[in-house]
């Protein structure tokens, strides 16, 4: 193991550690972002207590995070922080939750607590989840795929005939998808809007395990606005369909 996984792993051990002290708690603090989205005080803490383990463990090297932006000079490593991805999952009481931590491109630990799980990757490395060796599927057509999303906003008539080829569409939605496809349950992921926070880390976690992930336009890039992943075998097909 590297010395940037043990510290992601450090942080997520961290991160879990206030989200699940805080889950269900009846007097959660809840604010609404300029954007319209929530935001808890867990979300808070968990980003403030990253930044302050990565200020002490690797002084210097930048951070982006959904809660607090960008800090550093943007040279080097740079470490991406989702400090609780599905938000409005977690203040519900939903267990589908997870703190999300990149490398750029180098390391990702997906944690989720509530689950009792955990996925990361190392670039060349292979991806795993609690030790096991990932790998995605071999599934080859949409009419036998699993094909999930976050959510239908955002989506044209194209998504919607893309679903109803496919042999299973489900709305699981954020990380959750991505590591479904990684371990080979799911065949393919869309979401119309997300950002470098959301996909960084499932992102490395999907390609290690032998899937891809790019924008709609097909740039395999985590900061595109949105997403398309698959196992690889279906990906041309999504992208053409739906661009």
């Amino acid at each position: 193991m590297s010395p940037d996984l043990a510290l992601a792993l450090e942080l997520a051990d961290a991160a879990d550690a206030i989200t699940l002290a805080r889950f269900r708690a009846t007097d959660l603090r809840i604010e609404t972002k300029p954007d319209s989205t929530p935001v808890t005080e867990a979300d808070q803490a968990v980003e403030q207590e990253l930044r302050r383990l990565l200020a002490e463990r690797r002084p210097g090297e930048s951070i982006v995070g959904e809660e607090q932006g960008a800090s550093g000079d943007g040279t080097g490593p740079r470490w991406i922080v989702d400090p609780i991805d599905a938000t409005k999952n977690y203040l519900r009481g939903i267990p589908l939750f997870a703190t999300l931590i990149a490398l750029e491109d180098q390391v990702a630990v997906v944690s989720a607590p509530a689950l009792g799980k955990r996925w990361w990757a190392e670039r060349g490395a292979g991806a795993f989840c609690d030790g096991e060796r990932l790998e995605v599927s071999q599934v080859a057509r949409i009419e036998d795929a699993v094909l999930t999303y976050t959510s239908l906003k955002g989506f044209d008539q194209r998504f919607l005939d893309l679903a109803a080829r496919s042999w299973a569409p489900r709305g699981f939605g954020d990380f959750w998808q991505y590591m479904l496809l990684a371990e080979g349950a799911v065949d393919v992921c869309v979401e119309a809007a997300a950002n470098l926070w959301d996909l960084a880390a499932p992102k490395l976690i999907v390609e290690e395990a032998g899937g891809r992930l790019t924008d709609l336009e097909g740039r395999p890039r985590a900061d595109g606005g949105n997403a398309i992943a698959s196992n690889g075998l279906l990906h041309a097909e999504v992208q053409a369909a739906l661009t």
